[in-house]
């Protein structure tokens, strides 16, 4: 066997060797030449930024024959020993495995004794965080007054997980993620000692992949070692890690600026019969994309790229794009790799949002007002008018509030109906809000649902609406528990209008997929395709008292708008029952499971 892992080769020994975490390593050396050193230390940052190996070299420190010294001489029987875990005073405790309340009590109750072969006890805690709370009790009163031989040493990735007693009793270092040219140079510095010869940007690549980890890039290192022999390159490096290299996303990013969704699709289809994983694909694609944003808009950006190694070289790739068409490229592609944690079919999403970015307009580079323009237009055009027409009623009903509601003789109601009072049978007039109270329907629609016939035809849906609901909740019973705040007030020829008490009960009935099931049933039930309109039930009432009615005097009578409401006595004796508990025994159980009997 030529070498061992590289890790454990170059795992420091000293102080002088934790690379990248400068100001942490002088205050641990001056508290230790000074013995000024604490009681209980924590230790939290980053994976593979060198805390446990900082807690062994503390350990170490403290106990030398060379004490006090800045650094372990590593050559006495102590450090030695030490460094080969045969020390029975310096425990190493792995927390994951080691959790329980059990074995905190059994350090707790061998606390006490004084070292027997150095002269602190050392007790270093990995993973600290994994302790349960019964644990982190136990070991809480032992941390707050510890016996003078013994030191504390916790380590962890996650100190928010910690207790606040804990954290207040141990003196705190955060370990900061490693200098990308630090990792490339002490790289580069173990391959010269193992006499590999490496590849400047190979080398910079795997610094990029262990995200500030020396642990990490040391093992990707030492994969490449295993898989390259002792020449590495860069595309041996990408083909191991199981990367894409910078030249073929660049060709893909030169295919999605042309919106040439067949090449694409062609693209993801050789890179899936490669051996790809959808999920890295989308990784590194995203990567890809932000440092063709950075290029774009930090000057100097070659230290920050992460999958760019050579910027020059795609700086022309990036100026195919506009800034805000690269932001809404990336939104897609993270978008979609969200998606993809609860997708069986990950290739489908990555498909999706490739499709999506070559369909979508290219975002034109345009003043802050040209923009504002642009986006309310697209808003309107998608359906975003009816968000706007809820936030005209919204301050309509302020205005009314506030005493503004019938000047020069004219009111308007909450369904945006504003109706003139300054003529006989003046009809109601539109305004811009009226589809905020009705989901699909414009005024002339909502006009045509006040009609008598329309009230009086909801008396041939209403029987058969209990058979809706059970419809609906046998296929999705969340849809049918928003349903069942409605009923028809209204019906067409092919359509029929339900009125709701609560606005988030009609909202969420409104949305695309409810409203899609809910219109199945309906077709079902009576036998014909028929619309679903919604709006609430005091739009109705406003709608209904706005409705022109003629008189004999040729005068507009207003009725209240409980007398036009569709009540029970008002069906005929084939439909609905007179009593109201008779009524809700059938909008419980159903029209078939109940059996009206008359007791003589």
């Amino acid at each position: 066997m030529r070498h061992i892992a590289l890790y454990r080769a170059w795992r420091p020994q000293s102080f002088r060797d934790v690379v990248g975490q400068e100001a942490i390593v002088r205050t641990l050396r001056n508290s230790i030449r000074e013995e000024r050193f604490s009681h209980a230390y924590l230790f939290c940052g980053p994976r593979g930024t060198g805390k446990t190996s900082a807690a062994r070299i503390m350990a170490k420190a403290v106990n030398c024959e060379r004490f006090p010294a800045d650094e372990p001489c590593n050559d006495c029987e102590s450090c030695k020993r030490i460094a080969d875990g045969t020390v029975m005073d310096v425990l190493e405790i792995d927390a994951a495995s080691n959790r329980g309340v059990d074995e905190i009590r059994e350090i707790r109750d061998k606390v006490k004794y004084a070292p027997t072969e150095v002269r602190l006890k050392v007790y270093i805690i990995d993973e600290v965080h994994m302790l349960t709370t019964e644990a982190f009790n136990a070991l809480l009163k032992t941390l707050e007054e510890p016996p003078a031989h013994v030191m504390f040493i916790l380590a962890t990735t996650e100190p928010n997980k910690l207790p606040p007693t804990i954290i207040s009793r141990c003196q705190r270092y955060d370990f900061k993620r490693i200098d990308l040219m630090e990792q490339v140079k002490l790289l580069s510095f173990v391959c010269e000692q193992e006499q590999i010869q490496a590849d400047a940007e190979a080398l910079q690549y795997i610094a990029r992949l262990s995200d500030g980890g020396m642990r990490d890039a040391l093992s990707l290192l030492d994969q490449v070692v295993s898989f390259c022999g002792t020449t590495i390159g860069y595309d041996q490096v990408v083909a191991v890690t199981g990367g894409i290299p910078a030249d073929e996303f660049a060709r893909f990013a030169g295919i999605l600026a042309d919106r040439d969704a067949a090449s694409a699709l062609r693209t993801i289809d050789e890179m899936m019969q490669n051996g790809r994983s959808p999920d890295k694909c989308m990784e590194n694609l995203i990567y890809f994309f932000r440092d063709l944003l950075l290029l774009k808009l930090v000057p100097g950006a070659a230290e920050m790229t992460e999958r760019i190694l050579d910027p020059g070289r795609f700086q022309e790739l990036a100026d195919r794009f506009e800034t805000q068409g690269l932001f809404a490229i990336i939104d897609t592609l993270n978008h979609y790799q969200h998606e993809m944690k609860y997708a069986s079919g990950p290739q489908i999403l990555f498909e999706m949002a490739i499709l999506k970015i070559c369909s979508a307009a290219e975002v034109p580079a345009s003043p802050p007002s040209a923009q504002a323009e642009a986006a309310a237009g697209d808003a309107a055009s998608a359906g975003g008018w009816q968000a706007l027409a809820r936030k005209v009623e919204l301050l309509e009903r302020k205005l009314e509030a506030l005493g503004g509601s019938g000047a020069g003789g004219t009111s308007r109601s909450p369904t945006g109906l504003a109706a003139d009072r300054s003529g006989p049978g003046a009809a109601p007039r539109p305004t811009k809000s009226a589809s905020a109270a009705l989901g699909r329907p414009l005024n002339a629609q909502l006009a045509k649902y006040t009609e008598e016939a329309s009230i009086k035809a909801a008396s041939q849906v209403l029987p058969q609406w209990s058979k809706v609901l059970q419809g609906v909740k046998s296929r999705k019973i969340t849809v049918h528990a928003w349903l069942v705040d409605g009923e028809p007030v209204s019906a067409a020829e092919d359509a029929v209008l339900v009125a709701f008490k609560n606005a988030i009960h009609r909202d969420t009935t409104e949305k695309p997929a409810n409203k899609e099931l809910i219109e199945q049933v309906i077709a079902e039930i009576y036998g014909k395709p028929m619309r679903l309109d919604t709006i609430l039930h005091k739009d109705w009432d406003e709608a209904l008292l706005s409705r022109p009615a003629a008189s004999g005097d040729g005068r507009k009578q207003e009725p209240k708008a409980e007398e036009l409401r569709l009540e029970p006595q008002d069906l005929p004796e084939s439909g609905k029952p007179k009593e109201p508990w008779i009524h809700e025994a059938i909008e419980l159980f159903g029209e078939d499971l109940v059996t009206i009997k008359d007791d003589e």
